[in-house]
């Protein structure tokens, strides 16, 4: 059930009305609705995954309130490990189990001994690597004396299982238990603006990530009958579909739970304008960024102070590798984190590391020569980077490399459909205009509150009617539910 589906519009309708109507102002049976309607949302694709969500509910609920018990002594800290090796074992399970045994039956293969190992049909379960993420920071927080154990097991099962972050995140913290237990207000100018935030991202989705698509996938579907300058386009096209369409989840989720009256964490902030790799991880999928950060980098960073810089290289290329294979089971995954990560050597070793640095504007609000200069550099880099997150094996990634690098990539790309071309290329316009008007906002169409009310209609209507007739006939899945 995608947030740009009929039946997502009918099942939001129904909890919208039930939430604020009958249950307004009732916490705990808003909280026991919501959880009951995020188990549908989430079993609505297959009933089957349903359970192992419960039960790990349920485990890590006890786990919290164990570790909370013991945090001053050993039990405290195994149990926090239990929770951890439990948390990451259904990952490797579910995820990585199959990929571990092809990688370990083609090394042996390639030594020349023959192996009886063959793979598994395991089901990966919709958004396992966002929901057991938020059940760790859940115990390791309890142990580190961030945060108590809830004895709320209502609001800690929805926290973990609610449904606009469910499957796509963002990732919120065990902090957000403290919004589900407090009593909730409906506000007209709060859910506006998550109206406009769903409007935003819908037009994100559906006009500009899912229009670029359709090319993208023919020019990967087909590579034998592309030139190279085919290729670098798609490249670059793919750096705007796959923005367009996760930040656009993440805009709908924020959205749908300001509707709720809830304050989602932000997971994107202009990431196209970002001045180096650094600070596009800053600006890039954050709540995933701070997460590793967190739990993974400092701890590491820590453990190898000794060490100086090449300490902090080989922490954040440790974290960077998580990262990459956090997305997926595949050497293409691995290879793209460690690419990133070795991305910030040169910031580490010059000191631009650990420095913020900002965006200096010229005096027609556009960003210096020298600054424009930097974000072209950055985003070319993240676009070469991409080849590999777009590649569904090594061999695919080394082949669309090598496409590029033929004499024709000084020819004319492939034509696409005629009426193809202005649909994206000014969608891709509008946005990077309006993200750079609004990018110290959370959304463009900030813009337009506190404007006349006819100017709202029009660029509301607008927005609306480029969704109806824009988008292309083949329904297409947000990239992000694979992972």
């Amino acid at each position: 059930m995608v947030f740009n589906s009929f039946p997502f519009v009918v099942f939001f309708i129904i909890v919208f009305l039930v939430y604020w109507y009958p249950l307004k102002e009732k916490t705990n049976l808003q909280n026991f609705f919501l959880l009951v309607a995020s188990w549908f949302f989430y079993g609505y694709a297959n009933w089957k995954i349903l359970p192992l969500l419960i039960v790990s509910i349920l485990i890590f609920y006890f786990l919290g309130k164990a570790i909370s018990k013991h945090k001053t002594d050993k039990t405290g800290s195994w149990l926090t490990t239990l929770g951890v090796v439990l948390g990451i074992g259904a990952l490797v399970y579910f995820k990585y189990f199959n990929f571990f045994i092809d990688s370990f039956a083609a090394l042996f293969n390639s030594l020349g001994l023959q192996t009886n190992l063959h793979t598994f049909n395991i089901i990966l379960p919709l958004g396992i690597s966002f929901y057991t993420f938020r059940l760790l920071s859940y115990i390791i927080d309890i142990h580190r004396g961030k945060g108590e154990a809830t004895n709320d097991f209502v609001a800690f099962a929805t926290y973990i299982s609610f449904f606009p972050c469910l499957l796509s995140g963002p990732i919120d913290r065990p902090k957000f238990i403290a919004q589900l237990q407090k009593t909730r207000t409906f506000s007209y100018a709060f859910a506006v603006d998550g109206s406009r935030q769903i409007l935003w991202g819908l037009f994100k989705k559906m006009v500009i990530a899912d229009n670029i698509a359709t090319y993208v996938d023919a020019v990967w579907g087909n590579m034998d009958a592309r030139g190279g300058s085919t290729f670098v386009l798609a490249a670059i096209l793919y750096l705007f579909q796959i923005y367009a369409d996760f930040s656009g989840y993440s805009d709908m989720a924020i959205g749908v739970g300001k509707l709720l009256c809830f304050k989602i964490a932000d997971n994107f902030k202009a990431p196209l304008f970002a001045l180096n790799i650094a600070d596009y991880w800053r600006r890039w999928h954050i709540t995933l960024t701070q997460w590793l950060t967190d739990y993974v980098f400092m701890p590491l960073n820590i453990k190898f102070r000794d060490l100086g810089n090449g300490g902090i290289i080989l922490a954040i290329l440790i974290n960077f590798v998580l990262i990459g294979m956090w997305h997926g089971a595949d050497w293409t995954f691995a290879l793209f984190g460690l690419y990133h990560g070795l991305l910030y050597i040169p910031l580490i070793l010059s000191g631009a590391f650990f420095k913020k640095t900002k965006l200096q504007t010229n005096k027609l609000g556009l960003p210096v020569l020298k600054d424009f200069g930097r974000i072209i550099l950055t985003m070319s880099l993240v676009v070469v980077g991409l080849i590999l997150f777009r590649a569904d094996n090594m061999g695919q990634a080394i082949d669309y490399t090598q496409h590029i690098l033929q004499t024709s990539l000084f020819s004319m790309p492939w034509l696409y459909a005629s009426n193809w071309y202005p649909t994206v290329f000014i969608s891709i316009i509008l946005l990077i205009v309006l993200e750079w008007l609004t990018r110290k906002e959370e959304h463009p169409l900030t813009l337009f509150a506190g404007k006349p009310i006819a100017l709202q209609v029009v660029v509301y209507y607008a927005l609306v009617i480029a969704i109806y007739f824009l988008h292309p006939q083949a329904e297409m899945t947000f990239i992000y539910f694979q992972f």
